[in-house]
């Protein structure tokens, strides 16, 4: 059967026809299906539904990830610069700007589809090894800040009849020195059922609630649950980071000390955008807040099921959750409003957060459980960069050290043991594949690697989970970028030698492109190409970084050949090829054996937290050590972001090795 469409902009509006209609909106593949009101957007079917359709933009129509392809029913629509006429032809629709008016079947076609398989991926590289080295925090004592304790007291008499909770506190007291404690409420309501139930025999776990601003208040135990007989040998928490693109949890013993499951899913809140200033700007919708918190909680919960079912852990056994982010990951899972923090002068609602109980929160753990967020600096230097700081050993070293966490917004510290200095570089999403002709984010079918014959200038990739390519993601983009330029197929300026005699080099619908792979070698049936405003973009992107970093050195009476080593941290950093990275100018061009590579500090800083209250108090300390700048609002910012707006930089003396390898004529077309 041949679809419906009706166009909006041609005034027909059948949206406000029968406000409580309900369609049904089939998706393939996977054979999807879920009732919704009839004018609901086909993006909210699919978030419904639970289909993985990318959507970077949030539905404002401007990114065109959405495209989908309405095979049967009717639907209106509102068409937008991202559909080419062949496609629109072809019906393929953007979902977020196509409404269903009946019963719809939809067709998800791959490129628009959003892979999981690639989050448990691990990359094994020689850098790693250098983390025995040094870089990780060290030192540091197993004394886990969630604590049982097993006690038996004596039955009351009516030569000892004082109440239940003060015999508690006082044969704590007396077996383990447990002294000057807070006490739940909910501990009390608990406590005669407990100890009466196994004769007298209790177990209480205690918690250092010290993530807060006061080291010398850190020591104050609460005790926040009892339960009858002795239960020491069920003791886990977890950790989790929530990433604007990605959540990742583990599941801990506390007795061990070891990660017994993990697990890793797609930030449920992606459909509404893909990076903080989107969600920011939902939040502000009519119910964008609650929408939103709900997400990333469900995502929580999603991945601690699969923990639980994978250890064979009861759920009720999980006693603390640790939980770092950025500043505007941490506020809408707390259910904040985080309007303030993209508005001069970018105040967040705190810098320390006290804990608060989970449950409340929608995570599905025992409602004794508290959640202890990891304390922020500013705006947009958030948890994730304090933990993972600590947990590379940043704040013990003497070496002076760039930490830099790349994505849509990286952010970067500069410092050592005893001062630190951060700021955020506003980067945009062209290191997650966004605003790329062909962009994805890292998942299978991504182009992650690119060589180029010098001779014949064909290029040889390399595809995540070598399959056929469906685009190409932002560490793909780096590569290509860089052997474009050193391979003298663009210039310094980014433009291309329209020259070359080539027919990878042509001239595409966006201008010049260099063609990466066939249609007949995609699963799009498309060609890949990467185009000058792909390339325009990564300039503006790598710009920001390298600008901030140069902002930062300047600041505090440093060149860059100052620095004595280069953290990475973040699961994109943990894919960047660190020579080509500084060819393009993204990273400061010192010895490459000054790189190295962390992976996920943030969730390895959530880890030791929860396995040591010394870390605890190292992330305090160093919270309050860092200085941020908002580049902003800074000429020198800007300065240096317009220097940095060619490759590598337009001054070629910061990059002299890059250059010495560069062909003598590159100065493309420009």
């Amino acid at each position: 059967m041949t679809p419906i469409f009706f166009n909006r902009d041609e005034g027909v509006d059948l949206a406000n026809e029968a406000s409580n209609a309900k369609c049904t909106v089939h998706f393939e593949p996977g054979n999807f299906e879920v009732v919704v009101d009839k004018g609901s957007t086909l993006l909210e079917a699919a978030m419904q539904a639970g289909v993985r359709l990318i959507a970077a933009c949030g539905g404002s129509g401007t990114c065109g990830t959405c495209k989908v392809i309405v095979e049967d029913g009717e639907v209106e629509t509102v068409r937008t610069a991202k559909l080419s006429d062949d496609e629109f032809k072809r019906g393929i629709r953007q979902a977020c700007q196509t409404t269903a008016m009946t019963d719809v079947k939809v067709y998800v076609p791959v490129e628009s589809r959003l892979e999981t398989a690639v989050l448990s991926r691990e990359r094994k590289t020689a850098a790693t090894a250098a983390w025995g080295e040094g870089a990780l925090a060290s030192g540091w004592r197993f004394s886990p800040p969630l604590a049982k304790y097993c006690v038996r007291l004596p039955p009351p008499s009516i030569n000892d009849n004082v109440s239940d909770l003060s015999r508690l506190l006082r044969g704590l007291k007396e077996d383990f020195r447990l002294s000057n404690m807070t006490v739940d409420f909910d501990v009390v309501k608990k406590l005669p059922g407990a100890l009466r139930e196994k004769d007298w025999q209790v177990t209480v776990t205690t918690l250092v609630t010290a993530i807060d601003a006061k080291p010398s208040a850190t020591r104050r135990p609460r005790l926040v649950n009892v339960e009858p007989g002795d239960t020491r040998h069920t003791h886990y928490s977890l950790a989790v980071d929530i990433g604007t693109t990605t959540v990742k949890g583990q599941l801990l013993d506390l007795n061990r000390g070891r990660i017994v499951a993990e697990s890793a899913e797609y930030n449920g809140q992606r459909p509404y955008g893909a990076d903080v200033i989107t969600r920011i700007t939902y939040c502000q919708k009519p119910g964008g807040l609650e929408k939103l918190q709900t997400a990333v909680v469900e995502t929580i919960n999603g991945i601690l099921d699969k923990m639980l079912e994978k250890a064979k852990v009861n759920r009720n056994d999980i006693g603390h959750l640790s939980v770092a982010g950025n500043t505007t990951m941490i506020q809408i899972f707390l259910g904040i409003d985080p309007k303030y923090i993209r508005l001069s002068p970018y105040t967040p609602v705190a810098t320390y957060l006290p804990p608060v109980k989970a449950a409340t929160l929608g995570v599905k753990v025992a409602d004794h459980v508290y959640l202890s967020a990891f304390p922020l600096v500013a705006s947009y230097i958030g948890g994730d960069i304090t933990a993972g700081v600590v947990a590379a050993g940043m704040h013990q070293t003497k070496k002076l050290t760039y930490y830099i966490d790349i994505g849509t917004n990286g952010q970067i510290v500069i410092g050592n043991q005893d001062w630190m200095v951060t700021a955020a570089c506003s980067a945009g999403p062209a290191f997650e594949g966004g605003e790329i002709k062909s962009g994805m984010i890292a998942a299978n079918g991504a182009i992650e690697g690119c060589d180029i014959d010098p001779k014949t200038l064909e290029p040889t990739i390399g595809v995540i989970g070598n399959e056929k390519a469906k685009g190409i993601c932002g560490s793909g983009l780096i590569n290509a970028v860089a052997e474009l330029l050193e391979k003298g197929i663009i210039g310094r300026d980014g433009h291309f030698d329209a020259n070359l005699r080539s027919p990878r080099v042509r001239h595409g619908e966006d201008g010049y492109e260099y063609v990466l792979a066939y249609a007949d070698e995609t699963q799009t049936g498309k060609d890949i190409a990467v185009t000058e405003i792909d390339i325009d973009n990564l300039m503006r992107a790598k710009a920001a970084m390298y600008a901030g970093f140069r902002t930062l050195v300047k600041s505090v009476g440093l060149a860059p050949e100052d620095i004595e080593q280069i953290i990475i941290a973040g699961a994109f950093g943990s894919y960047i090829n660190v020579d080509r990275a500084i060819m393009i100018g993204l990273l400061p061009d010192l010895p490459r054996d000054r790189f190295i590579f962390i992976g996920n500090g943030s969730l390895m800083g959530a880890r030791l937290a929860d396995f040591s209250t010394d870390i605890i108090d190292e992330v305090r300390r160093t919270a309050r050590s860092m200085t941020n700048f908002e580049l902003s609002e800074n000429a020198d910012f800007m300065n240096n972001y317009v220097a940095a707006l060619f490759l590598p930089h337009t001054n070629c003396a910061e990059f002299a090795t890059v250059c010495e390898r560069l062909p003598a004529a590159t100065t493309g077309r420009g």
